[in-house]
């Protein structure tokens, strides 16, 4: 083991056995419901009470990195599964972002300090018993270039974000030519903002069946989720409506304080032809101006989709995903759920 390494390691105890000391009893979750409730620039996957609705049922927890005062500098909030003898640690459904966030923006700026940071939160999820370890980290992560450096595979992702609303008819102007023809075709066409939740879950399902499709979350999923993000004001459900007031079109929006989330958009393929869904967005980006923050088409990579939110005049955002094989069975189990799910297509 190389000296730097050795007093590393010795820093980092003599810098828990510290913080212990001035902490006490409390673990980690209850230090991180601290640390959320004082820092309002956690993005909105990261905080506790979202971690709390999309797991709700399933075990999570989080990570802490302490600076030499036992004050909190990074965190890493995880989801952790089990399967059989296997631990591994994924992404919440319907949640974007994870992996570790720095608790101050001078941090990032420090390489030495980020390294020690990632090398601290590799040591301790070294310490899980994990099997496996996935997570999607913020956009301009000062932290992916390091967990690859300490053996983490690191993949790009793709999100397509429209960062100034101010001026909205230039956004407008940026949309294609298809786009402002579905527009045209939308005039008769209006938006409402009293679909309940229930209501959407239905009309999402109804939507994927009538395209041979299964929804991918449940009803008490969506009902958890809705209830803690209205109670702080950071969603809304959106519909477009024809003249018979039927739905046409539907999205689940939350936002935090710098971006909106295009979180669950879905439409009724008989009504393709309608412009609903360019109406949709067009309106889903009238709500994130007046929230004043930007908006995140929250994806995508596939194709199709990435297409259609190109073309509202959105720029392609990257992101990445940090994963590492612990154990080299679950590199087969997951192969082999791959080659079964595409067998049954």
């Amino acid at each position: 083991m190389k000296f730097a390494s050795v007093i590393w390691i010795f820093r980092q105890k003599i810098v828990t056995l510290h913080a212990n000391c001035i902490l006490g009893n409390m673990t980690n979750k209850e230090l991180y419901n601290e640390f959320c409730l004082k820092n309002s620039d956690l993005p909105l996957f990261m905080n506790d009470w979202w971690m709390d609705a999309v797991c709700a049922g399933k075990h999570w927890d989080v990570l802490l990195s302490l600076d030499e005062s036992g004050k909190i500098q990074a965190v890493l909030p995880y989801l952790l599964r089990k399967r059989a003898w296997m631990r591994y640690i994924i992404m919440p459904q319907q949640t974007q972002i994870g992996g570790i966030w720095f608790a101050n923006t001078a941090i990032p700026k420090d390489e030495n300090r980020v390294a020690d940071i990632c090398r601290d939160f590799a040591q301790q999820l070294g310490g899980l018993g994990l099997s496996y370890y996935y997570q999607h980290y913020p956009i301009d992560s000062a932290a992916v270039e390091q967990m690859r450096v300490l053996g983490f595979k690191t993949k790009e992702r793709v999100t397509y974000r429209i960062e100034d609303l101010s001026n909205l008819d230039k956004v407008i102007a940026a949309f294609s030519k298809n786009k402002k023809r579905q527009l045209q075709k939308a005039l008769s066409l209006h938006a409402e903002t009293n679909m309940n939740v229930e209501d959407f879950y239905r009309f999402h399902v109804q939507c994927l069946q009538n395209q041979g499709k299964q929804i991918s979350y449940s009803r008490e999923f969506l009902l958890v989720l809705e209830r803690k993000t209205r109670r702080l004001n950071q969603c809304q459900i959106l519909s477009i409506c024809n003249a018979d007031n039927e739905v046409l079109a539907a999205a689940f929006l939350v936002w935090d304080k710098h971006s909106m989330y295009y979180l669950i958009p879905c439409y009724n393929p008989q009504h393709k032809d309608s412009g609903a869904s360019a109406l949709l967005v067009l309106e889903a980006i009238k709500l994130a101006r007046q929230q004043g923050v930007a908006f995140d088409f929250e994806g995508s990579m596939i194709k199709g989709v990435a297409n259609h939110y190109k073309q509202f005049g959105s720029t392609r955002t990257l992101y990445y995903s940090v994963e590492k094989y612990y154990k080299w069975y679950f590199w087969f189990a997951n192969a082999y759920n791959w080659l079964r799910e595409r067998s049954m297509r």
